[in-house]
């Protein structure tokens, strides 16, 4: 089954709607640290113990209801809340459409000053994630416009953007984290060819680290986590000034690897009950997950 087959099914409403009464079945266990908040904090204690820190995803996108929109923004809030009360070592990733941006500009962007009020008042950190390319012009925008008033806001670029080496450029200083991209867009916006997509990944992060900038390096790839560790080493670039991340259920051992070595180091914890496009994307980029997936259906 090829990636665009379930870069096609990630978009699905009906099978994203029946997925919810699932729960993590179809093997979504494996990449999605539970469903509620209690259970995301237990995994992500479990991540601190063993040197990893986290960031923490309250999965969801693409809301159409502006009480969707609302739940979400309090759900951020208690998430916050629940970090600062277990002492974990832990930020937020956010989604904008799921905070509301496709129904009102304004409304997402109340949404985000009382997360970000809030995440401020605790000392902590909020992401907001790349979404399509529907999205991208709209939330680097965003994101700038934020900047005047928050410095614990950051975002995400994505290297098969054909623009994404210029757009970095606009934000220097931001902190960032770079990712290849995992929706299936149209040649015209994106490179279709690993090798380059590979090639301005290591630009990105080497352009937004010689601007003095952080820098997430997420990425499962040996020979590109290679090539920056090289990097940094040459240009002495402090490591408090980068981290390198990965996705919760994949590579754990090389996970824990980095961190033993001395490598600053994150996990993306995923939760809750709308796991499924989430879960699709990552089936996309590791097809070889497929079977544990049809596992979890056949032991249904």
């Amino acid at each position: 089954m090829s990636r665009s087959f379930f870069l096609f099914l990630s978009k699905n409403k009906a099978l994203n709607k029946s997925a919810k009464k699932w729960g993590l079945r179809l093997g979504a266990s494996k990449v999605v640290a539970g469903v509620t908040i209690d259970e995301a904090i237990t995994s992500i204690q479990r991540l601190n113990e063993l040197g990893l820190k986290a960031t923490i995803d309250h999965l969801g996108e693409f809301v159409t209801e502006r009480e969707e929109a609302e739940n979400a923004a309090s759900a951020c809030l208690d998430i916050l809340e629940a970090i600062e009360r277990n002492h974990v070592d832990a930020h937020i990733s956010v989604k904008l459409t799921k905070l509301g941006l496709d129904i009102s500009r304004e409304m997402c962007l109340e949404h985000l000053y009382r997360i970000l009020d809030t995440a401020r008042q605790h000392g902590n950190f909020i992401n907001i994630d790349m979404e399509d390319y529907a999205h991208y012009h709209e939330t680097i925008d965003l994101v700038l416009e934020l900047r005047k008033t928050y410095d614990n806001v950051g975002t995400v670029m994505q290297s098969y953007v054909r623009s994404g080496l210029e757009d970095i450029e606009r934000l220097k200083g931001i902190p960032l984290r770079i990712v290849k991209g995992a929706y299936q867009e149209d040649s015209a916006a994106v490179y279709q060819d690993k090798e380059m997509i590979d090639e301005v990944f290591l630009e990105m992060v080497k352009n937004h680290l010689k601007s003095g900038s952080y820098t997430a390096v997420a990425t499962h790839d040996d020979s590109l986590i290679r090539a920056i560790q090289t990097f940094v080493q040459d240009h002495n670039v402090p490591r408090d000034q980068f981290e390198f991340q990965m996705l919760y259920g994949f590579r754990h051992e090389l996970q824990l690897s980095l961190a033993e070595q001395g490598w600053p180091f994150r996990t993306y914890v995923p939760f809750g009950q709308d796991w499924y496009g989430y879960f699709m994307r990552r089936l996309a980029e590791r097809p070889q997950n497929v079977t544990f997936a049809l596992r979890g259906m056949l032991s249904k």
